[in-house]
C-alpha cells in the first residue's frame, strides 16, 4: 500500500447522519429540533429518510434552459487566486514595457514566482540576501534539494524578472531630475546577464497557459490599444523613429543614440533605452510605457473577482451529456466507477496548482418560480399521480417548508428567490460552492434529487469568527479588495489548512435521495462529484430569532445589505399576535423589547443632535433596494433620515453624519411607528405569551429551586398534567420538565430499591462481589443527584446516612494508605481488606490496598534479602534480579521505588563488578598484584555475593599465598626441590595473576626437564621401557618374573592394624620420599636403604636361578629364559642374576674373546655411560640448583661407584691382577667354548664361573654388576674371578661336601623347630608384636624347609644362631639395624637360619611376607658361593 503524499488531501471527520423513523419523519420541524443539541454542533448533518418516501421529478425538463457559471478550479482557492494575481500584476508590468513574460521552470519543475518574491522579501530584499548569500536557503525553503546550484539559478531569475519590479514597487524606478551635468550609465546593463525578451505579438490568451512551457512566449489578457492617429503598427514603429528628432532623453536630456530613443505609447515622452531602471538591451517591438505611465496604469485597482457567465444557454440534457463527456475524458473511466474519495483528492489538488487550468460550469441559483420545482406543487403543471399526491403537503416538500407555521419567514411578505422560494443547482463533475453562510444566518435544507453525490463541507457556527480569522491571515490580499469576500461565494479554502489552524471542520457524501441541513451562521462549502440536480430553501424556526437580530447588526458593521428587514417581519408578527403561537410570541416579545429599546434611544439621540423635523412614512411600500442606508445598506424600516439635498436617499439612525454635509437640523426622521404604537403591540404579544408565560415562569421557577424550597415530585406531574391540557407546544421547557420528572422517578424507584437491600439487577456470583456493584463514587454521585433533583425525595436523607458509613471506612483506608509502607504494615492492611468485604459497594480503596499489601510484602520479601547480607554468601545476583522483576509489577510508590533504585543499583555496580572481575580473570596477560587488589578493595563495600569476584579474591589469596612460598623458596638456603617447583609452577599457571617470579620458576623447571632429558640421552637404551628414575636407582625387585618363596611375618598383614609410612616399598615410594627428603643426607639415606633391600633381594634370586639348575632338580618342570621354556640347546648364564637363557632368544657379547661379562636383557637396564660422561651431568645439575629424585639418584649412583671403583682398585693391588689376568685369559677363553658346544648338559652351563672364590670378591663383583656407568675396572674384576685366586686366599670347601654339610645341619634345625612348634613353645616374648603369631601347618612346614635345605650351602648351619636362646632373638642380626621403636613392631624370620629380623631394617614388607619366603643377605651370598 502506498504511503499518500504529504501534501496529499485528507478527508476531515464524518458528520452526523440521521435516519428517522415514519413517526418523527412526520413533522420535519420537530425532527429538526430534536436532533438539533447534535447536529449544531458540527454544522452540517445528513437526513435519509424513510426507504418507502420517494418523491416524483416534477420538473419541466423540457422548459428548462439556463446559462451557467464558469469555474476555473485554481481561481476559487484564496492563496492560489493571490498567487495568480501576483503573476497577473508581473505579466502587465512587462507587457507595458513591450514584453512577455515567461516563467521559467527549474529543476524540470515551474518557479513559483510569487514564493519566490515572498521569501526574498521575508529574508530582507535581493540586496540583503545577495550579501549574506541566502539563496540556497531560499532554494531549500521552496523544495529544491541541497547542492544542486539551485540557488545561483534563483538569484538569476529574480534579478531578470522579480528584481526590476521589486524596485519598481519599491519606488525606485522614479527617474532623476537632470541637473545638467553629463549622463553616466549606470552598470547595471553590465552585471545583468539576461533580459526578458520582448514581445512579437499582442495575442490576449488565458494566464494559466504560462504555466505550459518556458519556450512559449505567454501574453498578459489585455484591452487591445489603439493608435491616435490610427497609424498601424509598423507606420507607428516607422514613425516612433522619423520624430525622434524633435525629441530628448528625459533623464540624460541628450538626443543622441536616435536607435536606443524610446517614445512612450502612453504620453509620448523619450528615453534613451539605457538611461531606464532597469536598462532595455532592444527597442521593445510591441507597446512600451514610460514609468510614469507605467506607474499609473499599475496603481489601478484591481476589479473584484467573480464567476463569468458562460456564453451559451444549456439544457438540462445538453449539460448532462457535456458534464458526464468531461468527467470519464478526464479520468478515463465510465463515470459511475469514479470512485468519489479520488474526485475529492483531484478536486483539491487543482484548486491549489497554478501549473494546470482546469475550467467547469455550474449551473447555480436556477429559480424555480420559472422552471418549476423538483418537489410537485399545487396548481403546477406537473400532473401528480394519485398515489403521489401525499408530496404535494409534505412537510419535507421544499416548497411547503420555508412557508410552514413553524417559520417565521411565513411573517416575510415578499418572496425571496432561494430563500423563501427554491432554488435549483445542476451541477457537473468539480463544479463547485464556496464557503459562505445562509443569508441572516438563517438555517438551509439541500435535496439532490438524482445524480451524482455532492460533497459538503461544514463548519459549526461557533467557528464562524475563527474561520473567517483564519481565512484573513492567509489571504489578506482577498480581503483588503473585498472586505465582504465570504459573502460573495467566490471563495474556497482546504479543509485541511483550516483545521490544521485549529478549525472545525465536517464532511459528508450527500447521496441521490438525501438531505442535507445547515445550521445558523454555519460556514459550509463544497463540489459535485458529477452531473446532478439538486434543490435548496431557507428557513427559521424559533431558536433562529436572537441570531437573526445579531446578523443585522453584523450586515451593518459590514455594509451589506439585507434580504428582508428583520424589524418589519417582527412587526408584522405582533400584529397578528392573537394567531400566533405560545412559543413564537414569547419569542417574539422578547425581541420586540430590545427593538424598541434600541429604537427609543436611537430617536431620543438624533433629538438631541436636532433634528426637529419627522413625519410618518410607510417603508413597507417601497422596495427593499429604494429604502437601503446609504452608509451601511441595511433595510431601513421603523424609522430613517431625509434631507432635502438628496431625494430618494436616507440613512438609518446609526449614521446621522453620513447622509449629506447639510445641518443636521435640516433632517427629517421618517417613522412607520410611534413608540406608543410598538408599546400596544408588544403588549398584545406579551398578553399572548403570558398564559403560556406564566406556566413556564413557574416550571422554571421549581426547576431552579434550591434545597428546602424545592417541590415534592407531584408538583412536577401536575405541571406536566396542565401542559397537557391546555396544549403547550412541545417545546425545550416542556421536555426539559418531562425529563426531569423521569429522572427523579427513576432516582426514587433506584434509591428505594437500595434501602430495601432489593437490587433487581445486581447479583453475587460465588460469594463474590458482583460485577454491576455501585461503585462509592457512583454511590455519592446518586446521592448527589438526589439533592440536585429539583424536587425532593423521601430516600435521599437515608442514603446519605449509608453514603456516610461508607466514606467513614474510607477515610479509615485512605490514613492507613498515607502511611509509609513498611513490612509491619501487612497485617493491618490485610484486616482493612478483610473488613471491605462487608460491603456491597465497590470500594476503589480496596484494589488500593491490595497494591498496597503486594507492595509491603514486597519491601518484606527486600527486607529479608537484605538481611540475609550477614550471611557469608550475601545477596545473590538472581535474588536481586527476582526481586527487582517481582518489583516492576507493583504499583510505583516512593518507597517502593527507592527500594528498587536501590536493588537495581545495587544489581547493575554488582553486575559490572562481576563482569569487570570475569574480564579480570580472563584477562591476558594477567593483570598484577596491585590492579586486582585495588579493584577487591572497591568490590569489598558490596553486599552481594558475587562468584567472580569471590573467585578473584581467592586468585589474590592463592597469588600471596604463592608469592610467599616462593620468596621463602628464594631467601632460604635449602636447595628446591623438582616437585616442589613444578607444583608451584603449576599452581602459579593456574592462578590468573601476574606473578613475577612465576616465568623465573618456569625457566628453572624447563631447565631441569632439559637437563633429565640430557641425563635420558645419556643412561637409556634406545626403546628401553625403564624410566631415567629406574636406571639410576638402585633396583628394588630383582628377577620380579620369578616367584619367591618367602615365610610369612610374625604379624599377619592383615591383622596389621597400620602401615608404616616410611616403607619404601616401590619407585613411587623411593621418588616420594626422594622428594620430601629435607636434604641430600637423607635422600642419601633413603637411596642406601634401597641398595640394601637390592642387594637381599639380588642374593635371593641368585641363589634361586643357581638352586633350580642343580642336577638334583626335576629338570621336566624346570623352566628358563625369557621364552620361560625347558632348557635346551646352548644357554648362556646372566652374571648378575644366575638365570639361564637361550643362546637363540638372547644376543651375545660381540666379541666372545672379551673377557666381559654377560648381562640378560632384565639385568641391563641402561646403556651403561662411561664415568667421564656421567660426571659433566652431576655438574651442570649442581649449578641449576634444582633437587630431583634423580638427580639424588645419579649423585648417590656415582658416589657408589666412586666407592665401588676405590674398593676394587684396592683388592686387585691385593690380588696383584696384573700377573695373573694373562695366564687365566687362554683357559677362559677354552672353558667358555666348552659350555657352548655342550647340549643339556646344566652342570657345564653352570660351570662358567670359577668357583671356590671368596665371599668378598664375589659381591664387589655383583655390586660392580649393578653399576649403571662403565667402569675398566669391573672387566678387571671379572678377569680375576674367570682366572681364579692365589691358593693361600682359596680355603672353601669342596661343592658337594658343602652340600652335604648343608644339608645336614639344615635337617637338624628344621627336625628342631618342628619339634618346639609341636610342643607349642612360645618364643620372643619381648619385643615381638603382642598379636599371636599364625603357625604354618607341618605338612606345609616340612615342605617349604625341605625346599630350603636343597638351596642352603652347608656353612650356614655353623653361623646360625641357636633358636633356643631368646635373648639372641630379641635383637635384630642386620647390620644397620634401625631399631624400630613403638608398640608394634613388625619381624620376619630368615627361612635359612631361623634369625630374626625387622621389617624395616631388611626392606619387606607385609605383603611380601605374608606371600613370600624369606632369605636374610648373609644366607643368600653363602647359598651363592656354594652353587658357583
Amino acid at each position: 500500500m502506498t504511503q499518500p503524499r504529504p501534501d496529499e488531501f485528507k478527508p476531515p471527520p464524518e458528520c452526523p447522519v440521521f435516519e428517522p423513523s415514519w413517526e418523527e419523519f412526520a413533522d420535519p420541524f420537530a425532527f429538526i429540533n430534536k436532533i438539533r443539541p447534535i447536529a449544531e454542533k458540527t454544522g452540517i448533518c445528513k437526513i435519509r429518510p424513510p426507504p418507502d418516501w420517494q418523491p416524483p421529478f416534477a420538473c419541466d425538463v423540457d422548459r428548462l434552459h439556463f446559462t451557467p457559471r464558469i469555474q476555473r478550479l485554481n481561481e476559487l482557492e484564496a492563496q492560489t487566486r493571490v498567487q495568480l494575481n501576483f503573476l497577473d500584476q508581473i505579466a502587465k508590468f512587462w507587457e507595458l514595457q513591450g514584453c512577455t513574460l515567461k516563467i521559467p521552470h527549474v529543476e524540470r519543475k515551474i518557479l513559483n514566482l510569487y514564493q519566490l518574491n515572498k521569501l526574498v522579501l521575508d529574508e530582507g530584499g535581493f540586496d540583503i540576501v545577495c550579501k549574506e548569500r541566502r539563496w540556497t536557503k531560499i532554494a531549500m525553503a521552496m523544495g529544491f534539494a541541497p547542492g544542486k546550484a539551485v540557488g545561483s539559478h534563483l538569484r538569476a531569475h529574480y534579478e531578470r524578472i522579480l528584481y526590476p519590479y521589486s524596485l519598481f514597487q519599491s519606488g525606485n524606478h522614479t527617474l532623476p531630475e537632470n541637473d545638467g551635468n553629463e549622463y553616466k550609465p549606470h552598470d547595471l546593463v553590465q552585471r545583468q546577464n539576461a533580459q526578458v525578451q520582448p514581445s512579437d505579438t499582442c495575442t490576449p490568451a488565458r494566464r494559466g497557459k504560462r504555466m505550459k512551457a518556458e519556450e512559449v512566449p505567454i501574453q498578459v489578457k489585455q484591452e487591445p490599444v489603439e493608435s491616435k492617429d490610427g497609424q498601424t503598427e509598423p507606420e507607428k514603429t516607422k514613425s516612433r523613429y522619423k520624430k525622434v528628432d524633435l525629441y530628448a532623453c528625459l533623464v540624460c536630456g541628450s538626443g543622441n543614440d536616435e536607435d536606443r530613443l524610446l517614445l512612450c505609447d502612453g504620453c509620448d515622452d523619450s528615453y534613451h533605452t539605457f538611461c531606464l531602471i532597469p536598462p532595455l538591451h532592444d527597442v521593445p517591438k510591441g507597446d512600451w510605457r514610460c514609468p510614469k505611465c507605467l506607474a499609473q496604469e499599475c496603481s489601478k485597482p484591481q476589479e473584484a473577482f467573480g464567476f463569468e457567465q458562460a456564453r451559451r444557454d444549456y439544457s438540462l440534457k445538453a449539460f448532462g451529456e457535456m458534464a458526464d463527456s468531461f468527467k470519464s475524458d478526464y479520468f478515463n473511466m465510465p463515470v459511475h466507477m469514479v470512485p468519489t474519495e479520488l474526485v475529492e483528492k483531484e478536486f483539491w489538488r487543482l484548486v491549489t496548482t497554478i501549473e494546470e487550468d482546469v475550467t467547469v460550469e455550474y449551473g447555480a441559483d436556477i429559480a424555480s418560480k420559472e422552471f418549476g420545482s423538483g418537489f410537485p406543487m399545487k396548481g403546477g403543471r406537473f400532473k401528480v399521480a394519485p398515489h403521489d399526491e401525499k408530496y404535494l403537503n409534505c412537510g419535507w416538500n421544499l416548497n411547503n417548508m420555508a412557508m410552514m407555521d413553524p417559520s417565521v419567514l411565513t411573517h416575510v411578505t415578499a418572496d425571496i428567490c432561494g430563500m423563501t422560494l427554491p432554488w435549483l443547482y445542476v451541477g457537473m463533475c468539480f463544479s463547485s460552492f464556496c464557503w459562505h453562510i445562509e443569508d441572516h444566518w438563517s438555517y438551509s435544507i439541500n435535496y439532490l434529487h438524482w445524480g451524482e453525490p455532492k460533497t459538503w463541507y461544514g463548519a459549526p457556527g461557533f467557528a464562524a469568527e475563527h474561520l473567517e480569522a483564519v481565512m484573513k491571515k492567509l489571504a489578506p490580499e482577498l480581503f483588503e479588495m473585498q472586505p465582504d469576500l465570504l459573502h460573495q461565494l467566490v471563495t474556497i479554502m482546504n479543509p485541511n489548512i483550516l483545521m490544521a489552524h485549529g478549525v472545525p471542520i465536517y464532511r459528508t457524501n450527500q447521496c441521490a435521495g438525501e438531505f442535507v441541513i445547515t445550521f445558523p451562521r454555519a460556514y459550509h462549502s463544497g463540489f459535485n462529484q458529477g452531473f446532478n440536480f439538486a434543490e435548496a430553501v431557507n428557513f427559521c424556526t424559533v431558536d433562529w430569532m436572537p441570531l437573526g437580530r445579531q446578523c443585522v447588526d453584523h450586515y451593518r458593521l459590514l455594509h451589506r445589505y439585507c434580504v428582508f428587514s428583520h424589524d418589519e417581519m417582527i412587526c408584522n408578527m405582533a400584529a397578528k399576535a392573537n394567531k400566533l403561537d405560545v412559543v413564537l410570541a414569547s419569542a417574539v416579545h422578547k425581541d420586540m423589547v430590545l427593538m424598541i429599546n434600541e429604537e427609543q434611544e436611537l430617536r431620543d439621540k438624533i433629538r438631541k443632535l436636532g433634528v426637529v423635523q419627522c413625519e410618518l412614512f410607510k417603508y413597507d411600500l417601497l422596495q427593499d433596494d429604494e429604502r437601503q442606508c446609504v452608509k451601511c445598506r441595511t433595510t431601513c424600516y421603523l424609522s430613517a433620515l431625509t434631507c432635502p439635498c438628496r431625494q430618494g436617499e436616507q440613512v438609518c439612525l446609526h449614521h446621522v453624519h453620513h447622509l449629506c454635509s447639510c445641518s443636521i437640523s435640516n433632517f427629517t426622521l421618517r417613522y412607520r411607528f410611534t413608540l406608543d404604537d410598538l408599546y400596544p403591540m408588544m403588549n398584545a404579544v406579551k398578553q399572548r405569551a403570558e398564559e403560556y408565560d406564566g406556566w413556564a415562569s413557574h416550571v422554571a421557577e421549581i426547576l431552579e429551586a434550591k434545597l428546602d424550597k424545592k417541590r415534592n415530585l407531584c408538583v412536577f406531574r401536575s405541571l406536566i398534567e396542565e401542559s397537557d391540557v391546555k396544549g403547550f407546544p412541545d417545546n425545550d421547557l416542556l421536555r426539559h420538565l418531562r425529563m426531569v420528572t423521569q429522572d427523579a422517578d427513576r432516582c426514587s424507584s433506584v434509591a428505594q430499591q437500595l434501602l430495601n437491600g432489593k437490587r433487581q439487577t445486581r447479583y453475587r456470583t460465588a460469594g463474590g462481589k458482583s460485577h454491576n456493584q455501585l461503585s462509592v463514587e457512583e454511590m455519592r454521585s446518586f446521592v448527589r443527584q438526589l439533592y440536585n433533583l429539583p424536587c425532593s425525595l423521601t430516600q435521599a436523607p437515608l442514603l446519605k446516612e449509608l453514603l456516610n458509613c461508607i466514606e467513614d471506612f474510607q477515610q479509615h483506608s485512605e490514613k492507613v494508605l498515607s502511611d509509609d509502607i513498611t513490612a509491619d504494615s501487612v497485617t493491618e492492611i490485610q484486616s482493612l481488606l478483610d473488613e471491605s468485604s462487608d460491603f456491597d459497594v465497590c470500594l476503589p480503596e480496596v484494589r488500593q490496598l491490595r497494591e498496597r499489601l503486594e507492595l509491603a510484602r514486597w519491601l518484606a520479601a527486600v527486607r529479608e534479602a537484605e538481611d540475609a547480607v550477614a550471611s557469608p554468601r550475601g545477596l545473590s545476583l538472581d535474588s536481586m534480579r527476582r526481586l527487582i522483576d517481582r518489583g516492576v509489577g507493583l504499583t510505583p510508590h516512593p518507597s517502593t521505588e527507592r527500594a528498587m533504585a536501590r536493588l537495581q543499583e545495587l544489581l547493575t555496580v554488582s553486575e559490572q563488578w562481576e563482569e569487570n572481575a570475569q574480564t579480570l580473570l580472563r584477562a591476558r596477560p594477567p593483570k598484577c598484584m596491585a590492579s586486582l587488589s585495588a579493584a577487591l578493595r572497591e568490590v569489598e563495600a558490596l553486599p552481594t555475593y558475587l562468584p567472580n569476584c569471590l573467585l578473584l579474591r581467592d586468585s589474590v589469596g592463592r597469588a600471596t599465598e604463592w608469592l610467599k612460598e616462593a620468596e621463602v623458596l628464594q631467601v632460604g638456603g635449602r636447595v628446591p626441590v623438582l616437585d616442589m617447583l613444578s607444583d608451584m609452577v603449576l599452581r602459579g599457571q593456574a592462578i590468573p595473576v601476574k606473578l613475577d617470579p612465576l616465568e623465573r620458576l618456569e625457566a628453572l623447571v624447563s631447565e631441569v626437564q632439559a637437563w633429565r632429558e640430557s641425563a635420558a640421552k645419556t643412561f637409556l637404551m634406545k626403546s628401553s621401557s625403564f624410566t631415567l628414575l629406574e636406571v639410576l636407582c638402585p633396583r628394588f625387585e630383582v628377577g620380579s618374573s620369578l616367584k619367591k618363596k618367602m615365610k610369612k611375618t610374625k604379624c599377619d598383614a592383615g591383622s596389621c592394624g597400620r602401615k608404616r609410612t616410611g616403607r619404601l616399598d616401590s619407585l613411587s615410594d623411593v621418588e616420594k620420599a626422594l622428594s620430601e627428603s629435607n636434604d641430600s643426607a637423607s635422600a642419601m639415606a633413603t637411596l642406601a636403604e634401597v641398595r640394601l633391600k637390592e642387594l637381599e633381594s639380588l642374593a635371593s634370586i641368585r641363589a634361586a636361578n643357581e638352586s633350580k639348575l642343580l642336577p638334583s632338580n626335576d629338570s621336566s618342570t624346570l623352566r628358563v629364559c625369557v621364552c620361560q621354556k625347558a632348557p635346551m640347546g646352548a644357554l648362556r648364564q646372566c652374571e648378575l642374576c644366575r638365570d639361564a637363557f637361550h643362546s637363540a632368544c638372547v644376543c651375545g657379547p660381540d666379541d666372545p674373546a672379551d673377557p666381559k661379562p654377560w648381562l640378560c636383557p632384565a639385568c641391563r637396564r641402561s646403556s651403561k655411560p662411561a664415568l667421564d660422561k656421567v660426571l659433566p651431568l652431576l655438574a651442570s645439575l649442581q649449578r641449576i640448583r634444582v633437587r630431583l629424585p634423580e638427580g639424588d639418584a645419579l649423585r648417590y649412583m656415582i658416589e657408589r661407584t666412586v666407592n665401588w671403583q676405590r674398593q676394587a682398585r684396592k683388592i686387585m693391588t691385593t690380588y696383584n691382577l696384573s700377573a695373573t689376568s694373562q695366564e687365566h685369559r687362554s683357559e677362559s677363553a677354552s672353558q667358555r667354548s666348552c659350555g657352548a658346544d655342550s647340549s643339556l648338559d646344566m652342570t657345564c652351563a653352570c660351570a662358567c664361573v670359577v668357583l671356590g672364590l671368596s665371599a668378598e670378591l664375589e659381591e664387589l663383583m655383583v655390586e660392580g654388576l649393578l653399576l649403571q656407568v662403565s667402569l675398566p675396572e669391573v672387566e678387571q674384576l671379572y678377569t680375576l674371578l674367570l682366572k681364579g685366586p692365589p691358593a693361600e686366599h682359596s680355603s672353601q670347601l669342596t661343592h658337594s661336601e658343602s652340600v652335604t654339610g648343608a644339608v645336614t645341619s639344615v635337617e637338624k634345625r628344621t627336625k628342631r623347630r618342628m619339634e618346639q612348634e609341636e610342643a607349642g613353645v612360645e618364643v620372643m616374648e619381648q619385643g615381638i608384636s603382642k598379636r599371636k603369631r599364625q603357625r604354618m601347618s607341618k605338612v606345609k612346614r616340612r615342605e617349604r624347609k625341605a625346599a630350603s635345605v636343597s638351596a642352603s650351602p652347608t656353612h650356614l648351619s655353623d653361623l646360625s644362631p641357636s633358636d633356643d636362646s631368646e635373648e639372641d632373638m630379641i635383637l635384630c642380626p642386620a647390620a644397620s639395624c634401625l631399631q624400630p621403636a613403638g608398640d608394634e613392631v613388625f619381624w620376619v624370620q630368615c627361612d635359612c637360619c631361623n634369625q630374626w629380623f625387622h621389617m624395616v631394617c631388611v626392606g619387606v614388607s607385609a605383603q611380601m611376607a605374608a606371600e613370600e619366603d624369606y632369605m636374610c643377605v648373609t644366607c643368600s651370598m653363602r647359598n651363592a658361593g656354594q652353587c658357583r
